[in-house]
């Protein structure tokens, strides 16, 4: 079959020790013409006819047989949904493929790795399920071929002709950007799930392991539990009807277990709550008698208000009658003393009217004393505003004194400055100053300048020295550590790796901001205990295991990677945070048990270091886990580590590692072998001469450089010095040159001055002229105001005098007004005095009757209080308490009821006190709970009928099927294990719960054994292989699915039983038993009977061989028949191998795809022709034995 080119591939190892391989060699006759099946599976001429030229040359004369051969068309068509055509594009490892499968058995073979399992994939991914159900990638998108974009999967189904017109083709495009799948059904868009709907309508169970069993699902599917298995042995021959009917089942059962625990559980409640009930019965009667009486101390204690109601009101009344007798007694009085109270009325009128006027007279004295004070006032006022004045012409004539003297002064200085006007200003020249000062400030300048060249050199000179005192302490460090073990071995670490170096001399430097220590390279940190196994220790070590720097805690990993990585900028950095101990390590055996392997201890026994750094070099290196050894290994002890627990170990001169592939099976391994080389790291070698010798020599060179450096300094210092003095003198030299130039430049420019100065002053004295004119204008003013406020003085006097004598008319009549008051107060007092017993007599006549009133009022206010708690009890009160309170007496006294109240709390005291009533509420409570438990229970009983008669009727219908399939299934299974001379036999595990149903296999390897469930612990994993694929074939006859795929599942079975295994499967799928073997193509093999075999039954006529498959097809000879039948087997079967035994059996109808792959294959695929390279192969054989003949 076509296929794309891919790069070449590893060789594959053709097994020739085969027991069962026959080597007979068969005659043949060369092909004069010979037919070829295309990839159609139509019979078409060859191109070309093989002579025997092509071939060997025949030894006799005698001439090749001649034979034609033909293809005879299988009567096994596609069924509904089985695969008619598979084409890939850019999947997985193809770029462009197309798949034709048989209707029959598929047999997919090729080596590993060329794209076998690709077509698992493809048919799973291409009907729409996803990747989860192939064990592999995670995504579609990791299926497009690397260094593509997107993959195309088109797959053709063989339709139904009572529903397709044609068969349906389904695409997928699978999309690497987004990691999506689209899909189409005959070119127009669909999606998944109409896909899926699509395949399930043809019966095709993609997630069903039975039906489908990819490479990585063989141990999921060994791993299926027996009730799992039963689920998907229904689901592949059993109609959908047995799956829902087994899920009801389920689901009945489920529910009648759930009924079944509530009846349990409600009548244990019931029982429960009726024993309570018995036992507490007595007790509640008497709390319920206590009840009665607690009751009617609550009625009593409601009728209390009812009495003191009525008791309220009767003094209410009384007390209204008294207060209208109080009344009339007190208006009879009245009535009596009226005369005697006129004239105190009269008198106490005229009384009152004087005392309104000695008030209205005091008043105005009051008036006349405020205008008084107030004329006072401003006569103060005025005499204040006199001193103020004065104050101001003295003020001014003081004023004036200085202005006049002001006057004179300015006089004199005009005077002079007219004088010193007229006077020749000295002669100055300013710019000879300045060039003298320019000078002296450039020698400053320049010899500034020489200063600074001075210091930049000494501090050339200063870095210079520090540079060769650093190289000197590092020569002389340098030095001492080569004579040290550490200090050779961070050298050895600096000359490994500079970065790893300077990144361990930080660490050392700043431990102490790390939260814990910070350990160093195991080449510095660790070192060989024993130096006989030195060489094997450095052995097992790569380049970056010997720089890892180990951290204690992830933040010190964190800080000290930014630290390295991103402020140092080191790129041969090899950290790793090692938390754990060296107990999370321990040896794959005890150190007592290693001498039967021929080892003398484990590699971590002979270093030492650090336990951090222990522990990292055990996750790394395995240094817990890789025996040592002090001679090679014998066979005897390698066969011995080959099939123990230890895969790693080094001897004298080399060093192993086993590899193990566990899904291939516990033989799968293979070893690796290197020789182990001489250390260079932990070795005690001796002191480099020239290298010590190079650093003394150093140290001396740079001593006495540091010596000229230190006297050039002193030499530049002295220089300095005698510089900067001459740059003082230079200084104070220009300070006197700038003090002599300002004091002539100063002098020059006040005698320029003096006009604009002599302008000033008579400005100056213009002015003190003007404010002596301006004084003499204000003393007149004040003079002015002066004479104003004398007449405005006189004026406020004359006022005074008035109102004084105003005040003394009002004090007199004031006088008279209150000696007439008294007058009337005396006469008052006279007569009220005279009827004061007769005010007493009406005054305690008032009081009774307030006293009446405020009874009345009293009484009024309780009875409204008890009325008012009466309403409110009558409000919320029960029948009971209103017929037990109309029919208590009405002329009860409160008294009364309180007596009777206390009476029946003594009867209560006589009873047992408790929560009775809670007691009781409980009780009835539990009354109820005990009704409605038993009409529960009746329900949940009638439910549970139900539930059985469903349970009946659905099991009548599901088991004695469900038995019947699995009868069938025995029997095959039966059939095909006594095939290969075992037993074997398959049945239903039938326990209480559907859920627990379960497929059990029995099987019977051995004659001496009895049948024995089928599971890991009892058989092989050959003998499972075994039984597995001979219960997916058992499934064969009954399938419900159109196609069945099984990957490389005889990988675990010895030659024996992969091949009575490929034949029972041949059988089976293409409906024959009675099957020829074929050789195998990869032998180069071709057994054929010739006219002269004499072991035909009854016909020598009937020349009979092996059919050979190409392309799919069985190719015959035309004169006899393959003894294979036709097919008429099953469903479409796919079996994927990566190798076939030779001399299997063949059948008519089965196809082999041969998936040839490499860096060798032509661009396009139709330039391969599988074909012609059988003929050639047939025509070499056949003229191999004519040449023998």
């Amino acid at each position: 079959m076509p296929s794309t080119v891919t790069p070449q591939r590893r060789s594959r190892e053709i097994s020739s020790n085969d027991e069962d391989v026959e080597s007979s060699a068969a005659a043949a006759s060369s092909a004069a013409k010979r037919i070829r099946i295309n990839l159609n599976g139509d019979a078409a001429p060859s191109s070309s006819a093989l002579s025997p030229s092509n071939a060997y040359e025949p030894v006799g004369d005698e001439p090749l047989q001649e034979e034609v051969l033909r293809s005879r068309q299988t009567k096994a068509k596609h069924q509904p949904g089985s695969i008619v055509r598979v084409k890939l594009a850019n999947f997985v490892t193809y770029t462009s493929v197309e798949f034709l499968p048989g209707p029959s058995l598929n047999m997919v073979i090729g080596p590993n790795g060329t794209g076998k399992s690709t077509l698992v994939c493809a048919i799973c991914l291409g009907l729409g399920w996803g990747p989860q159900h192939l064990g592999r990638a995670k995504d579609v998108s990791e299926f497009v071929k690397h260094g593509e974009q997107e993959a195309n999967i088109e797959i053709e189904l063989a339709g139904d002709p009572q529903r397709h017109r044609r068969n349906p083709v389904i695409k997928c495009n699978i999309k690497r950007e987004n990691n999506k799948s689209t899909f189409s059904v005959d070119g127009k868009p669909s999606n998944k799930k109409a896909v899926i709907e699509l395949c399930k309508s043809f019966t095709i169970q993609i997630d069903n392991l039975c039906q489908f069993l990819p490479q990585d699902k063989v141990v999921e599917f060994a791993a299926m539990t027996p009730v799992e298995l039963l689920r998907s042995t229904q689901r592949a021959v059993a109609p959908q009807e047995m799956l829902d009917m087994h899920d009801e089942l389920k689901e009945h059962r489920k529910q009648q277990k759930e009924i079944e625990a509530k009846v349990q559980s409600d009548q244990g409640a019931l029982e429960n709550l009726e024993n309570w009930q018995r036992t507490h019965a007595d007790d509640v009667q008497r709390m319920r008698e206590r009840e009665v009486v607690k009751q009617r101390v609550r009625y009593l204690e409601t009728a209390r208000p009812f009495p003191k109601y009525r008791e309220a009101r009767d003094a209410h009344t009384i007390a209204k009658k008294r207060k209208k007798q109080a009344g009339d007694e007190l208006e009879a009085l009245k009535r009596e003393v009226e005369p005697s109270l006129e004239a105190v009325n009269a008198k106490q009128a005229y009384q009152q009217q004087v005392e309104t006027a000695t008030s209205a007279r005091r008043k105005a004295v009051h008036d006349a004393e405020k205008a008084a004070d107030s004329i006072d006032r401003k006569l103060k006022t005025l005499h204040d505003r006199k001193g103020e004045l004065e104050a101001e012409v003295e003020a001014e004539k003081n004023g004036g004194k200085d202005n006049r003297k002001e006057v004179a002064r300015l006089e004199q200085n005009i005077a002079r400055l007219k004088k010193q006007i007229e006077e020749q200003p000295p002669e100055f020249e300013i710019s000879g100053y300045n060039e003298r000062i320019r000078e002296k400030q450039r020698a400053m300048d320049d010899a500034s300048r020489r200063v600074q060249d001075l210091k930049r050199k000494q501090e050339d000179l200063g870095h210079r020295g520090r540079d060769k005192n650093q190289r000197i302490q590092q020569a002389r460090q340098d030095l001492a550590n080569l004579e040290s073990q550490a200090g050779q071995q961070e050298a050895k670490l600096k000359s490994l790796s500079i970065d790893t170096f300077r990144a361990w001399e930080w660490i050392k430097q700043h431990q102490d901001e790390f939260e814990q220590q910070v350990y160093g390279p195991p080449i510095v940190e660790c070192s060989v205990t024993d130096l006989r196994y030195v060489d094997q220790i450095e052995t097992l070590f790569q380049r970056g295991q010997l720089l890892t720097i180990t951290c204690q805690t992830k933040n010190d990993f964190k800080k000290l990677g930014n630290i390295l990585h991103d402020q140092m900028h080191l790129a041969e950095i090899n950290m790793q945070h090692m938390s754990g101990t060296l107990d999370n390590f321990p040896p794959p055996v005890n150190r007592d048990q290693l001498g039967q392997f021929g080892l003398t201890g484990w590699a971590l026994d002979y270093i030492s270091g650090p336990e951090p750094v222990m522990a990292t070099l055990c996750a790394n290196v395995r240094l817990n886990s890789t025996g040592m050894g002090d001679r090679d290994t014998s066979a005897e002890h390698f066969d011995l580590l080959q099939n123990g627990p230890i895969e790693n170990w080094v001897t004298k001169r080399s060093s192993y590692k086993i590899t193990r592939r566990r899904e291939y099976g516990p033989s799968a391994m293979s070893t690796s072998v290197r020789d182990v080389r001489k250390a260079q790291l932990w070795t005690n070698q001796p002191v480099d001469m020239t290298a010590k010798r190079d650093l003394q020599e150093n140290i001396e060179g740079w001593t006495s450089e540091l010596v000229d450096f230190k006297r050039e300094m002193d030499e530049a210092q002295e220089e300095i010095e005698k510089i900067r003095a001459t740059i003082r003198d230079n200084h104070e030299e220009v300070k006197t040159l700038q003090a002599e130039k300002a004091w002539k430049q100063k002098t020059l420019a006040d005698i320029r001055a003096l006009p604009v100065k002599l302008s000033q002053q008579e400005e100056r004295l213009a002015a003190a002229q003007q404010s002596i004119a301006a004084m003499r204008q204000r003393l007149q003013s004040i003079a002015s105001k002066q004479d104003d406020l004398t007449h405005e003085r006189a004026q406020a006097a004359i006022d005074y005098s008035l109102a004084v004598e105003s005040l003394q008319t009002r004090h007199a009549e004031l006088y008279e007004a209150e000696i007439a008051l008294i007058e009337a107060n005396s006469d008052l007092a006279y007569l009220i005095e005279k009827n004061t017993s007769v005010k007493d007599l009406l005054q305690t006549k008032q009081e009774e009757v307030n006293e009446c009133v405020a009874q009345v009022r009293h009484y009024s206010d309780v009875a409204k209080g008890i009325f008012a708690e009466i309403r409110q009890i009558m409000t919320g009160w029960s029948e009971e308490t209103r017929i037990f309170v109309e029919e208590l007496p009405q002329n009860q006294t409160s008294e009364e009821l309180e007596a009777e109240i206390e009476s029946e709390r003594a009867r209560l005291d006589l009873t047992h006190e408790g929560n009775d009533r809670g007691v009781i509420q409980q009780f009835e409570a539990r009354e109820q709970k005990i009704q409605k438990l038993r009409e529960n229970l009746e329900g949940l009983r009638e439910e549970l009928t139900e539930a059985e008669e469903r349970i009946t009727g659905v099991r009548d219908r599901w088991e004695p099927e469900l038995d019947r399939l699995v009868g069938m299934i025995s029997r095959s299974f039966g059939e095909n294990m006594k095939e290969i001379g075992c037993a074997g036999e398959v049945g239903v595990a039938k326990e209480e719960d559907f859920e627990d149903w379960s497929i059990k296999i029995l099987v019977k390897f051995r004659e001496s054994e009895p049948l024995t469930p089928l599971d890991s612990h009892r058989q092989s994993g050959g003998e499972r292989a075994v039984s597995t694929i001979f219960y997916l074939m058992s499934l064969q006859s009954l399938t419900r699915s159109p196609f069945r795929v099984v990957d490389e599942i005889n990988q675990g079975m010895d030659p024996r039983n992969e091949r009575l295994v490929h034949r029972r499967m041949v059988g089976i799928a293409c409906g024959s038993d009675s099957l020829s073997s074929s050789s195998s193509l990869d032998q180069g093999q071709q057994p054929l009977n010739n006219n002269n075999n004499n072991n035909n039954d009854n016909n020598n006529n009937n020349t009979s061989f092996d059919s050979v498959t190409v392309n799919g097809d069985i190719l015959e000879n035309n004169n006899g028949v393959a003894k294979a039948a036709a097919p008429v087997g099953g469903s479409q079967y796919f079996l994927i191998t990566p190798k076939l035994l030779p001399s299997l059996t063949y059948a008519r109808g089965m196809r082999v795809l041969c998936i040839a792959s490499g860096e060798h294959m032509p661009e396009k695929a139709d330039k391969v022709d599988f074909g012609r390279c059988v003929d050639l192969a047939r025509g070499l054989r056949g003229a191999t034995t004519v040449a023998v003949r």
